[in-house]
């Protein structure tokens, strides 16, 4: 499914050309993404660049195509991104989120090319997800139906990617395989580790339905017995219908909803304005596209912990 987007304005688009390329933390560097005494990794954006960098440790030079701050569906990459891709020796990147990515990906040279999509399942989710959600009307179009790319709030299939990225880092750079091996399986470790936290923290509440302005959370719902329900389906910035926002609280009263959840990246004005009509919270539930001085925690791990926290103060965990 291509989430296409209302693009960035011609400013924007200008301020991310004269940047190029944003890096990430002090693996990073600041040099360009290709000819580096390093194994040097393009990623698309934050949950990509987390795992290359976990993964790839010293001997990888990680640089991200999405600036921080920047919500990541927008992005349209510069020349300047394009011909530094070019020079890299793997690109990693989540086909069918990010179009301009896929376009530049598909008429690249690198030889490495790791699609996180290819290395776990992938499943369609609409407006709602999850564990009741056919007792709800369907109300998902055919745009909003298509595969759900959002795998990383997931840490089941995040395991799943991160074990397929570090066999493909052990083939292109078979001199540190066995350094990729283990900071894989200790990657792999944590995030199983994460899973147990989820499922043992959201075991027992008082209700299992969600409201958020984005459908970022539908494999996470699934995971752990919980349903989401989506102001706007997978695309966080549409505006929902009149119709929509009528059912959105009739809902929330009938499930014992107390909280309206929105997204660090994406104006919380929708989300507060049916919180207000409904006589609801809001709240922040982040799908982790990129770590700001907003974000509540400093990398994937921490995010994802404030995540559960939010969930189970508002479901009534106990």
């Amino acid at each position: 499914m291509n989430v296409r987007r209302q693009r960035i304005s011609g400013i924007a688009m200008a301020a991310t050309a004269a940047l190029g390329l944003g890096t990430l933390t002090a693996c990073s560097g600041a040099s360009a993404a290709g000819n580096t005494d390093r194994f040097d990794v393009v990623a698309s954006f934050y949950p990509m660049a987390f795992l290359a960098e976990r993964i790839g440790g010293d001997h990888v030079h990680v640089t991200s195509l999405t600036q921080p701050g920047q919500e990541p569906h927008d992005l349209e990459i510069s020349a300047r991104q394009t011909a530094q891709l070019q020079e890299s020796d793997a690109v990693l990147y989540l086909k069918n989120l990010q179009p301009s990515v896929d376009d530049a990906v598909a008429q690249s040279e690198v030889k490495t090319k790791i699609d996180a999509a290819s290395l776990t399942s992938l499943e369609k989710h609409g407006n709602e997800v999850g564990g009741h959600a056919a007792e709800h009307d369907d109300h998902a179009n055919e745009e909003l139906s298509g595969l759900d790319p959002h795998i990383w709030l997931d840490p089941v299939r995040y395991a799943q990617v991160a074990e397929g990225v570090g066999k493909a880092f052990e083939k292109a750079d078979p001199d540190h395989a066995a350094d990729y091996r283990a900071n894989t399986a200790a990657l792999v470790k944590r995030l199983d580790a994460l899973n147990t936290e989820f499922r043992t923290g959201l075991a027992h509440t008082a209700t299992k339905v969600f409201v958020t302005t984005h459908a970022a959370f539908g494999y996470l719902a699934e995971r752990y017995g919980l349903t989401e329900e989506a102001i706007n389906g997978l695309d966080p910035e549409s505006e929902p219908s009149a119709a929509r926002v009528k059912e959105l609280e009739k809902m929330a009263k009938a499930d014992g909803v107390t909280t309206v959840f929105y997204e660090t990246l994406v104006s919380d004005k929708t989300a507060k304005t049916i919180a207000s009509d409904a006589g609801l919270s809001t709240d922040v539930l982040d799908p982790i596209e990129g770590i700001t001085d907003k974000s509540r925690g400093k990398d994937y791990f921490s995010v994802q912990q404030a995540n559960l926290k939010a969930l189970q103060k508002a479901l009534g965990a106990k």
